[in-house]
């Protein structure tokens, strides 16, 4: 496993720039990813499963796209029973979390008027899947357990199809245990554009959250106008500031833990001490390959460590010893921050309770992983019971926008109206 050292300088903005650019930009398929939609628009299921026959199955003719409920049933049944005490006890984790987000309606009471702040979910949500080098039950997990805490009602799942025109069976058994409305054999653009838009068999989507690979992400950025979306979430990502007192063995692992979701990840160490950094190297160069590559990066004091990371605004941020985890109240620009030697990122991929579908490609600045927020939308119910105060107010502000029948409509409202209407 590779292991890169490099020294910072005082400009964190252009290092985070410099890092940001070994990923591949989602610039890079945006053509190809927009030939899919397009096709998928025009033509439907023919499209997708022309694109599973191509991209997934090894040109077999792939099985119909909806996995029949009893054969979800069915994989639940067939689980491994560690596999499902540990799946059991994400989902009661991750549910208390999101039951935990306050959703409840506020009201402004103005004496003349009031605003109620309203919020209601979606009536249907998809969770993506993703395959390719690994099964992801975990996703499953988060999306559609937070979906159904948020309220929505349907929530179907979509993987991609194995080259046996299967998805894997313990995310099949995930979605059973988690009371998933419809799974679908499907992945890639392909799958995106399916839920945007809908095809014969498959509803359009109100919402689509789950990580994925460039094409994965670049559709979603590119039917963001047709359904809601969670973000950018993927390639994987992690920033570790680490110090010298904190213990190197599990902090390489939690490094090699992010490195092997694959080549796009990033996985940056940022340590004062450039001993601790080759203790790192040196259990990280062990490590089979997995395409990623860990960058060490060098710094003189812990104030850069900072500056780094928030720049990089990465989807995890782990704090490890006493004066890096001292970093944790000046720490804004992350999809889930973890504090302390013992909270190793894997534990929020997995069981801990907080969600792993996170904004990744540096979006943790202005985005926030998935929550029942994600599948909610808000909206403002206003009642007036004295409209002239306002009218009075308003008019004016209406008529300088050369608005006439605004302030008209406010003044209409008003028993001494000064237009008679």
């Amino acid at each position: 496993m590779q292991f890169e050292l490099i020294q910072a300088g005082e400009d964190a903005a252009a290092l985070a720039r410099e890092l940001r650019a070994l990923v591949p930009a989602p610039e890079s398929v945006r053509a190809q990813v927009s030939e899919i939609i397009n096709r998928v628009r025009s033509d439907g299921e023919e499209a997708v499963r022309e694109y599973t026959r191509r991209f997934d199955t090894g040109g077999a003719e792939p099985k119909p796209l909806r996995i029949p409920d009893h054969e979800v049933e069915q994989a639940a049944r067939g689980l491994d029973p560690g596999v499902r005490a540990g799946l059991e006890q994400a989902i009661d984790n991750v549910r208390r979390v999101a039951s935990a987000a306050d959703e409840r309606d506020t009201t402004i009471d103005f004496g003349t008027h009031a605003v109620r702040l309203r919020s209601a979910p979606v009536a249907r949500a998809a969770v993506y899947v993703p395959g390719g080098r690994a099964a992801y039950p975990s996703t499953v997990v988060m999306g559609v357990v937070t979906a159904h805490a948020a309220g929505v009602g349907e929530v179907t799942v979509c993987a991609p199809p194995g080259a046996e025109g299967e998805i894997d069976r313990t995310v099949l058994g995930a979605c059973a245990l988690t009371n998933s409305s419809r799974v679908y054999r499907m992945g890639g653009a392909q799958a995106i554009a399916a839920l945007a838009y809908g095809t014969e068999t498959v509803l359009p989507q109100d919402v689509i959250v789950g990580p994925g690979n460039l094409y994965v992400q670049e559709a979603k950025l590119q039917v963001s106008h047709q359904v809601g979306i969670d973000g950018f979430a993927g390639p994987s990502d992690l920033v570790l500031i680490a110090d010298s007192q904190a213990d190197p063995e599990p902090l390489a692992l939690d490094l090699l833990a992010q490195a092997e979701h694959g080549p796009g990840t990033l996985v940056v160490v940022i340590c004062t001490d450039g001993a601790f950094l080759d203790a790192l190297a040196d259990r990280v160069g062990k490590a089979p390959d997995t395409g990623a590559a860990v960058r060490g990066v060098e710094v003189v004091r812990l104030d850069q460590a900072l500056a780094l990371a928030q720049a990089l605004a990465p989807e995890h941020l782990q704090l490890a010893g006493p004066h890096a985890e001292g970093l944790s109240s000046e720490i804004t620009h992350a999809g889930c921050l973890f504090v302390g030697a013992k909270a190793g990122t894997a534990f929020g991929d997995y069981i801990a309770g907080s969600n792993h579908i996170l904004p990744t490609n540096g979006a943790a600045r202005f985005a926030s992983g998935v929550s029942p927020a994600t599948f909610r939308r808000s909206f403002a119910e206003v009642q007036i019971e004295d409209p002239a105060p306002l009218a009075k107010a308003a008019a004016a502000v209406a008529r300088a926008e050369g608005f006439e029948y605004h302030a008209r409509s406010m003044e209409s409202r008003i028993r001494d109206n000064p237009h008679g209407e």
